[in-house]
């Protein structure tokens, strides 16, 4: 059996691919990185795509999380009550917080 971490990471970038956050299972950002061209949208929008990239991270961590203990052996009603969501619960967050995504999008598009 291997370790549990005690600390689960994961990392979500925006479509542009110009804002990455690192966060944990618990939703603490432990790394983030934007580029230079992020400021022309201003602070609140940048402050707003942080956020919701930490979320999305933290969603990830937390079911990453779970598969980790599920593995090790605890019961799914343990990790139910622990909050932590199955793969489909996290698809299903995830698709919600993509479909907030306040990044720049390309409308160009391959005809």
């Amino acid at each position: 059996m291997s370790e549990i971490p005690k600390v689960t990471v994961a990392a979500s970038a925006n479509r542009a691919g110009t804002v990455t956050v690192h966060a944990t299972d618990q939703g603490l950002p432990v790394e983030i990185r934007f580029e230079r061209s992020e400021y022309r949208y201003g602070a609140q929008a940048l402050a707003d795509e942080i956020l919701r990239l930490t979320k999305r991270s933290a969603i990830a961590a937390q079911s990453r999380r779970r598969e980790l203990l599920a593995e090790a052996g605890l019961p799914a009603e343990a990790l139910d009550r622990l909050g932590l969501p199955t793969r489909q619960a996290a698809v299903d967050a995830l698709d919600r917080l993509d479909d907030a995504d306040t990044g720049p999008a390309n409308w160009l598009r391959n005809s």
